[in-house]
């Protein structure tokens, strides 16, 4: 699965979603879920994801970007051995490592 994201430049990088593949990764959702694992394999309707988070911020009060960082400073709280998250409901997939703390 390829993407062509939007560049300020003009430029035409493509990035490709395999690249994330064995990684920690964060799919953020414009809902009240994150899902947080070690990428697994992309298909055309979604993500797999092992030793994976989900988390609903409706559970606590830690905001995703504060939970998401905690995660990334002292690790995914594990709560499924392997998931499968939709690809309609995922905004954005980022590696864990590339997320820039408060």
């Amino acid at each position: 699965m390829m993407l062509i994201p939007p560049e300020s430049d003009g430029g035409d990088r493509t990035f490709d979603l395999a690249e994330l593949v064995g990684r920690k990764v964060v799919l953020d959702t414009e809902g009240p879920l994150i899902y947080l694992g070690t990428l697994e394999r992309v298909t055309r309707e979604g993500f797999w994801l092992e030793r994976a988070d989900i988390r609903d911020r409706n559970e606590g009060h830690d905001t995703k970007e504060e939970y998401i960082c905690a995660a990334q400073k002292l690790g995914i709280r594990e709560n499924r051995q392997r998931i499968f998250v939709f690809a309609n409901v995922v905004v954005s997939i980022s590696a864990l490592d590339d997320v820039i703390g408060t």
